[in-house]
C-alpha cells in the first residue's frame, strides 16, 4: 500500500497504511488512460486529514509548479534503510535526484537505479562517501544538466577503460583498474556473487574516478579548451590525462572514448535523460513498485551475475547498463542496428585524430 508522512525538509517518505486515491492528468483536464497515474490532491487530503501542502513534500507529483522533472530519474528507488528505519508500513520508494548516489549521513550507497537490491555500506571505502560531496559541489558549479551529462561520460570512459584489453591499455591506467578490482572485492566478497552481485555496486566501484573525471567534463572552460586548435587541445590532454590516472595520454582515432569525445561530443550542448519519471509509461503507484521484479530484468541480472563470475571484467556490464544509455546513444549519434555497435562506436573519431593516427601510429599524437 502507498505511506506517506508530513514532511518538513521536502524528502519523500511515509507514515501510516493507506491506498492512494488516483486520477490521471492530461494538462489540466482528468481523462483516463493506460499509462500514467497521478493522485488527487484534495481526494487524497480530505482522506488522509493533511493539508495539500505537506502532501506535496512526499508526492513530488502534488507540487505546483511541477518539479524539472528532468533533474530527477524517471525510476523510483529504495533508499537508505536507516533513514528509512522510522517509517512503519511498508517498503519506502524514493524519486532521486540524478546526482544522488550516496547518503553521505549513513555512508551508504544508493546507486543508479538498478535491480532494487540492498546497497552496500561504505564505511570501508570512505573516497566514495567524499565523491559524492565532490558531486554535490560540481551540481551547484555547473547546473543538474552538465553535471548530470558530465558523470554519466565519465562512468562510460571508466566502463571503456575497464573493458580494454590489458596488452592495450598504459600502466597508468592498468594500475586504476587495479583500485576498482579491490573494490569490488570489498563490495562483492568472493563465493558471495549470486547474493550481492548488483550493477549499482560496480558503478561504486569507478564513482571516485568518474567524478574527477566529470570535473573536467562539465567545466566550460576545459570543454572549450577541447574543441580548440592543437595549441589549446594539448592543455585539455594534459589535464584529462592526469585525471585518468595516465600522464602519457595522447588522443587516438580508434579505440579511445575520449577522443571520439573531443570531436563528436564537447561542442556539443549536453545530452538530457531519455525519459522522465513524468512521461514514464507503466503505474508508479507504491502498490505496484513492491511486487516482483519483472522477468526481463531478472533475466538481465542474472545473466549480468554469470559473466561477472566468469570474468570478473565488469566494465561490459557497466556500459551495458541503463544507465549510460544516454551518453553511449546520443541525438547526433551515427545511428547502430545494435547497442552493442553504438558502444563501438563511442571510442571512434572520423576525422580530426585519424590522419595522424595513421601515419605515426596506433597511439596517435603527442600532444604534450
Amino acid at each position: 500500500m502507498a505511506v506517506l508522512r508530513s514532511v518538513q525538509g521536502g524528502s519523500p517518505g511515509v507514515v501510516d497504511g493507506f491506498e492512494i486515491a488516483y486520477v490521471t492528468l492530461d494538462g489540466a483536464e482528468a481523462r483516463p488512460t493506460p499509462s500514467r497515474r497521478h493522485p488527487d490532491a484534495q481526494l487524497l487530503s480530505a482522506f488522509s486529514g493533511r493539508l495539500p501542502g505537506h502532501l506535496a513534500g512526499a508526492l513530488l507529483e502534488l507540487r505546483d509548479p511541477q518539479p524539472v522533472w528532468e533533474a530527477f530519474r524517471h525510476n523510483p528507488q529504495i533508499g537508505c534503510p536507516r533513514c528509512d528505519a522510522r517509517h512503519p508500513g511498508g517498503p519506502v520508494f524514493r524519486i532521486f535526484p540524478h546526482h544522488r548516489y550516496v547518503c553521505t549521513r549513513h555512508r551508504y550507497w544508493i546507486g543508479p537505479p538498478d535491480i532494487n537490491r540492498p546497497g552496500p555500506f561504505l564505511d570501508d571505502l570512505p573516497e566514495i562517501v567524499k565523491a559524492q560531496r565532490r558531486h554535490l559541489r560540481l551540481l551547484r558549479r555547473h547546473g543538474w544538466a552538465a553535471t548530470y551529462d558530465a558523470v554519466l561520460t565519465a562512468f562510460m570512459i571508466c566502463g571503456h577503460h575497464w573493458d580494454e584489453r590489458e596488452e592495450m591499455i598504459s600502466l597508468g591506467i592498468s594500475l586504476q583498474r587495479a583500485i576498482w578490482e579491490q573494490r569490488v572485492h570489498v563490495l562483492i566478497p568472493s563465493d558471495t556473487e549470486h547474493q550481492a552481485f548488483s550493477a549499482s555496486r560496480l558503478f561504486a566501484a569507478i564513482y571516485p574516478e568518474a567524478i574527477k573525471i566529470a570535473e573536467v567534463l562539465a567545466d566550460p572552460f576545459w570543454r572549450q579548451l577541447a574543441a580548440g586548435d592543437d595549441t589549446q587541445l594539448r592543455l585539455f590532454v594534459v589535464e584529462i590525462g592526469r585525471r585518468i590516472g595516465d600522464p602519457s595520454y595522447q588522443p587516438r582515432a580508434e579505440g579511445d572514448v575520449i577522443a571520439h569525445w573531443i570531436e563528436q561530443d564537447c561542442w556539443r550542448p549536453p545530452s538530457p535523460p531519455l525519459t522522465t519519471f513524468a512521461a514514464a509509461t507503466g503505474h508508479r503507484r507504491p502498490g505496484h513498485l513492491a511486487k516482483a521484479v519483472r522477468a526481463a530484468s531478472l533475466d538481465r541480472h542474472k545473466r549480468a551475475t554469470d559473466w561477472f563470475i566468469v570474468s570478473r571484467r565488469c566494465g561490459n556490464i557497466i556500459l551495458h547498463h541503463r544507465t549510460v544509455h544516454p551518453v553511449v546513444v546520443r541525438e547526433w549519434s551515427v545511428q547502430m542496428e545494435k547497442y552493442s555497435g553504438a558502444i563501438w562506436w563511442s571510442q571512434r573519431t572520423q576525422h580530426r585524430f585519424r590522419e595522424t593516427t595513421e601515419r605515426i601510429g596506433f597511439r596517435g599524437l603527442r600532444y604534450a
